[in-house]
């Protein structure tokens, strides 16, 4: 059975990836995606999300635009990482129209009261926080909430403690989390510390040129500039394609472990944006998250491949050229021996 599924995002080249994989999954049925500002202007977002499902022949699925702004802060894009177009600066060809006679809020106030309903959360939390002070009672009727956000033992990515989506916003995060605690519910934080672990190498690339010419060049206009970024900020061959996980993660559950925990936002000072994560249970809170912090990363690509590509994902040779191609995915012996 189909789950139904809102994915906020702010695309954003690895927001794009995400949505790709998504769209490409029988496991799960997409009701909309809605746009906030985040890795891009949230009109520039809009754009981008037209771009991607017109790449995968979904044009049937409605956008939404959300916020322009965080709920207090001053707004700060990303596009140094995701480049002038957020999309790597492959200034791939508009998609005109589209516009819905519904903000981002009010398309997920209505989806959610229809229930039956989760959210995957790709960007700040700013639409979730506003939807928390429009109607509180169509968040609590959210079926599950994945998060691609926040880090528990990993440094930050745009300040030592802090990643960036709850950095970008840490007023909505907090709002989010804590409400999540007083309704009794879990936020499923993919953060930094599996995402890290997700790096698309340049082999990886070419490997999906080789499997799947159109798509795969797709994938390298749109991480060109990403590629070129993680070597001048980290020193690193290749990209971490954070998003892509969250989706991944909420249609397989065995695919990361982690634990429950309360976890607070920080919203000001030296700190802003830091998920303090209460593993130790000072607080005595009951958790409202659940803290991933080990990930099967060769699985991941595994279906990654599979889904994005259209392949069998037992395609006799595909685990061991991921093995090989893929030099930062862990593996045992008998998974790189099969």
């Amino acid at each position: 059975m189909k789950r139904k599924v809102i994915i906020d995002c702010d695309p954003g080249i690895d927001d794009s990836l995400a949505l790709m994989l998504a769209l490409s999954m029988d496991e799960l049925e997409v009701l909309g995606i809605t746009i906030v500002c985040g890795n891009s202007p949230v009109e520039m977002g809009f754009e981008n999300a037209k771009k991607v499902l017109k790449q995968m022949n979904r044009l049937d699925i409605p956008v939404f635009q959300g916020a322009d702004q965080p709920l207090k802060r001053d707004y700060v894009n990303a596009l140094d990482t995701h480049g002038a177009d957020g999309l790597g600066e492959s200034f791939l060809e508009a998609v005109p129209g589209y516009e819905q006679k519904k903000n981002a809020v009010e398309f997920l106030e209505e989806a959610l009261i229809q229930g039956g309903c989760s959210v995957i959360a790709l960007g700040p939390m700013t639409n979730l926080a506003r939807l928390i002070r429009v109607n509180p009672h169509a968040f609590e009727l959210t079926e599950e909430i994945v998060s691609m956000g926040g880090n528990y033992k990993s440094h930050g990515n745009c300040s030592p403690v802090a990643e960036y989506n709850y950095w970008a916003d840490p007023d909505a995060a907090a709002l989010v989390y804590e409400t999540a605690w007083e309704m009794q519910k879990k936020i499923h934080m993919v953060g930094l510390d599996v995402t890290r672990q997700i790096v698309l190498t340049p082999d990886l690339l070419e490997y999906m040129k080789r499997l799947q010419p159109q798509t795969g060049s797709f994938v390298q206009a749109i991480t060109k500039f990403y590629f070129d970024f993680h070597w001048k900020q980290e020193h690193l061959i290749g990209c971490v394609i954070n998003d892509p996980l969250a989706v991944a993660y909420f249609a397989d559950r065995s695919l990361c472990s982690g634990f429950e925990a309360y976890t607070a936002i920080e919203t000001g000072g030296i700190s802003i944006g830091q998920t303090v994560v209460d593993a130790m249970h000072f607080y005595q809170k009951e958790p409202n998250s659940v803290i991933l912090t080990e990930v099967d990363a060769l699985r991941f690509f595994t279906a990654f491949f599979g889904k994005v590509l259209g392949i069998n994902p037992e395609k006799p040779d595909l685990l061991p050229a991921l093995v090989r191609y893929g030099t930062n995915l862990p593996c045992s012996r008998e998974q790189g021996e099969k």
